[in-house]
């Protein structure tokens, strides 16, 4: 029973977290018309890490040698996934942003088999085509030419699919505390930042962040998207496995093209809400081989052969 509640916990933190992110896509969008996109990642995780570190103090003082090496790992995935990401947006809708990052579902149980030696199955590959197939109607133009944005989005979807197969691992099987290890990747996420930060975007005028328009969107990415979010899904994926993590996860593709519409007025065309359909339904035959189906039809034939014999 207890267990249970454990599996129940972690998928309620889980759906929490997409909400979150959901949301993160609208302020990241916004952000990006004040800051240049790697100064935005070095100050949203420099300033989630302190906060997080305030509300979680006794965390941090007993952090070992061994889980600060594995936060600098996750940190590292974290802010190449980051990087593509935010500088795909630039030049793409948060909306298709949304969908096309959720591609690391159909990555992530190719590339835990790759540590774990257990085969995904026929049904990820097919479900791999099918992604292609979605990926192509959402973001190839008419002259089938894919802009940068969407091509840089789909990168960082490689880079977040690293990140949750390492996450699994290390909270699983290294046993390590989930709170200290969000504290710790966001610090060398935003010191990786800080460090390319001058070489990519240049100078940087830090005065523009007290204004109205760049305050509110960056305190949302920091506390809810980026604290708030990370801590979730540490969380849950201690008791999760990483598929079905995966699967919960991409459900931020769906409230980042809710909130999209909501919030800045995109819309997508036929063609791209079948792309989006059929990435969706890449994702769930990925991680569910739509079993869920098979069982209520055995339990609907199993009511059946009673009242029969009644």
């Amino acid at each position: 029973m207890q267990e249970r509640l454990k599996k129940l916990f972690a998928g309620i933190s889980l759906l929490a977290a997409t909400i979150l992110w959901g949301g993160g896509f609208v302020a990241v969008k916004d952000s990006l018309e004040i800051l240049p996109p790697i100064y935005l990642i070095a100050i949203r995780f420099i300033a989630a890490a302190i906060f997080l570190s305030i509300v979680f103090f006794r965390n941090i003082i007993r952090v070992r040698r061994g889980i600060i090496k594995r936060g600098f790992v996750l940190a590292l995935f974290l802010f190449m996934a980051y990087v593509f990401q935010t500088i795909g947006l630039l030049s793409t809708t948060a909306g298709k942003n949304a969908f096309l990052t959720t591609v690391y579902v159909i990555l992530v149980p190719i590339i835990a088999w790759a540590f774990s030696k257990r085969n995904p199955g026929v049904h990820v590959f097919i479900a791999a085509l099918i992604a292609i197939a979605g990926i192509g109607l959402l973001s190839l133009n008419d002259d089938f030419y894919m802009g940068i944005g969407d091509g840089l989005t789909i990168v960082c979807g490689f880079w977040f699919a690293l990140h949750m197969v390492f996450i699994a691992r290390f909270t699983q099987d290294s046993g390590d505390d989930p709170i200290a290890l969000t504290i710790l990747q966001m610090f060398f996420c935003s010191v990786f930042a800080w460090i390319m930060a001058p070489f990519y975007d240049g100078a940087f005028d830090f005065s523009s962040l007290l204004t109205k328009q760049a305050l509110f969107p960056m305190a949302y990415l920091i506390v809810f998207s980026s604290g708030v979010a990370f801590l979730l899904q540490n969380v849950g994926q201690k008791y999760t496995s990483p598929g079905t993590a995966a699967l919960l996860l991409s459900l931020e593709s769906v409230f980042g093209a809710f909130f999209s519409a909501l919030l800045l007025d995109e819309s997508l065309n036929p063609r791209m809400i079948a792309g989006c359909s059929l990435l969706l339904f890449a994702i769930v035959l990925s991680e569910t081989k739509f079993s869920f189906i098979r069982n209520i039809k055995n339990i609907r034939n199993i009511k059946f052969r009673k009242k029969i014999k009644l």
